[in-house]
């Protein structure tokens, strides 16, 4: 079943059961917890924009001025902050503007 909500865009997170559910529903799952007055995470964006149009993973967005305490409760203390799920499991995270090449190189990792 396709739904709106799949590959190509990101997708942003309304709750944390939106989260949960996605994440459940996908093998890989890249989490881009953002705000937007945090200049670095402008920065990525585009980068974010290019790894859901060009890779399987499913994209999520989560703006932790809206999702406070989705945020606080996934221990999220700086943005931004990308956290990647397999499975259903959070199997990485990384913190800070990252290099496309390096964010593509871990999903193709947890892709296999």
């Amino acid at each position: 079943m396709s739904t709106p909500e799949s590959k190509g865009s990101p997708v942003h997170v309304e709750s944390q059961d939106h989260l949960e559910q996605l994440v459940s529903e996908h093998d890989v799952v890249l989490v881009d917890f953002h705000a937007d007055w945090c200049g670095p995470c402008k920065m990525l964006e585009p980068t974010v924009e290019e790894i859901a149009a060009e890779t399987d993973a499913l994209v999520l967005k989560v703006d932790i001025d809206e999702l406070q305490e989705l945020a606080r409760d996934e221990g999220v203390r700086s943005v931004p902050t990308l956290q990647f799920y397999q499975g259903g499991e959070q199997a990485k995270r990384v913190i800070g503007v990252q290099d496309k090449d390096d964010l593509l190189d871990i999903i193709d990792e947890l892709s296999n």
